[in-house]
């Protein structure tokens, strides 16, 4: 499992979450969709996740779908972008990753530390890199600081035959599962 955190370069959207999102007031803008996920430019150490790191990577994709419904199709991404209230922004935010049961001792939660800027937004997205992470239902993301909860959202992960809009549109048909 990768998740993904990188600093993306523009986000103009206020705060319109969906009905089963979260946001407080800390956080400035939010919008969460699907995500084409750019090449990899290499790994930062995340113990509490299944894989032990994240991707790192230099370019902003856009969401290719504002849709919480996604695919699950190996190469395709989903996340949050997010920019706080506050122009100086937010470090030692912790981000919690909620899923279906996954990989060999079966984990329904993975975590690491992330910061959310003021000045530029910050997307946090979730990356389909092996077969084990295709687990279908609900995904839920959640950043939290100093026990105050940020933003909490909601994603349904389904079959790509319940998505096929979506289950094609990263070109990675051959990996369709």
């Amino acid at each position: 499992m990768r998740l993904t955190f990188f600093i993306s370069i523009l986000l103009a959207t206020p705060v319109c979450a969906a009905p089963d999102t979260f946001v407080s007031p800390a956080i400035g803008a939010l919008e969460s969709g699907v995500i084409c996920p750019p090449p990899s430019v290499g790994d930062a150490p995340a113990p509490g996740t299944v894989a032990g790191v994240t991707h790192l990577v230099n370019e902003d994709p856009p969401f290719v779908s504002m849709s919480r419904r996604v695919p699950a199709v190996l190469g395709t991404g989903f996340g949050v972008k997010t920019l706080t209230a506050d122009i100086l922004g937010l470090s030692d935010v912790t981000m919690t990753v909620t899923h279906p049961p996954m990989g060999k001792d079966g984990a329904t939660q993975q975590s690491f530390l992330t910061r959310i800027d003021g000045g530029t937004p910050s997307l946090t997205f979730y990356q389909f890199d092996f077969a084990y992470e295709l687990v279908q239902g609900t995904w839920e993301m959640e950043a939290v600081k100093n026990g105050e909860v940020l933003y909490r959202t909601t994603f349904d992960v389904v079959a790509p035959k319940d998505a096929p809009e979506l289950a094609r549109i990263c070109g990675f048909e051959e990996l369709l599962s």
